[in-house]
């Protein structure tokens, strides 16, 4: 392996401690895992005063929720990363490379409740033809990746960027987006159904070279059903 390659490998893994941690389980570790949480969630039930198991649509709600969990809402932090194809930039290609309306599914780590929106994620390739490119579905892959997971927004966007950022070498900017609507306001406190918006740019997108930045946002309205 090349001293680049294990070089970005290290990176990518400092990235992935700093996302939760990450670490991948095997099918028994996780089976294993809904058992123990079904039992604790059923514990839970019960100090809320419900009597989950007289109740013929609750009687297997803690196994339920334990596979959601495990199986679902915090995926990424215990499956292995995802496998990101990126190649040289043969053609290159010096325009601005955008994914808008990425789903964005993820868990409030404040609240265990859910949020879900989209990101927009952009990137501008190196003009060299060593300079590497990313293949568009990964794009996808790594917003899942880290979305599936306890997070918060802010950490969210950030963790997205840098993965992105670290895999482009050679880029000339890259810009990431999330527009999202949390359930820990929509059900609890002020109860609002507001949407949060959240951004992380470096390269031309932060200093705006070439009107990158009002291209980008230009992009993301025109994805707007």
């Amino acid at each position: 392996m090349s001293e680049q390659k294990q070089t970005k490998e290290k990176k990518v893994m400092e990235l992935l401690k700093k996302a939760n941690g990450n670490m991948p389980r095997t099918e028994a570790e996780k089976a294993s895992m809904i058992e123990q949480a079904a039992v604790h969630y059923g514990n839970f039930l019960e100090a809320l005063g419900f009597d989950w198991k007289a109740d013929q649509h609750s009687d297997r709600t803690p196994q339920r929720v334990a596979k959601a969990w495990v199986n679902d809402l915090i995926a990424g932090s215990i499956g292995p990363e995802p496998v990101i194809t990126a190649f040289p930039n043969d053609e290159g290609y010096t325009g601005l490379i955008c994914q808008t309306r990425i789903p964005v599914m993820s868990m409030c780590a404040h609240h265990n409740l859910t949020f879900s929106g989209v990101a927009h994620v952009a990137y501008i390739p190196g003009k060299e033809k060593t300079d590497m490119v990313v293949g568009l579905s990964k794009l996808n892959r790594i917003v899942d990746f880290y979305s599936r997971r306890p997070n918060i927004q802010e950490s969210l966007t950030k963790q997205i960027h840098d993965h992105v950022e670290t895999l482009c070498e050679g880029h000339r900017g890259v810009a990431v987006v999330i527009e999202s609507q949390h359930n820990c306001v929509k059900c609890r406190g002020i109860k609002h159904d507001s949407i949060m918006k959240t951004s992380q740019m470096s390269g031309y997108f932060w200093t705006n070279e070439i009107g990158t930045r009002q291209e980008f946002f230009q992009l993301i309205d025109n994805s707007r059903i």
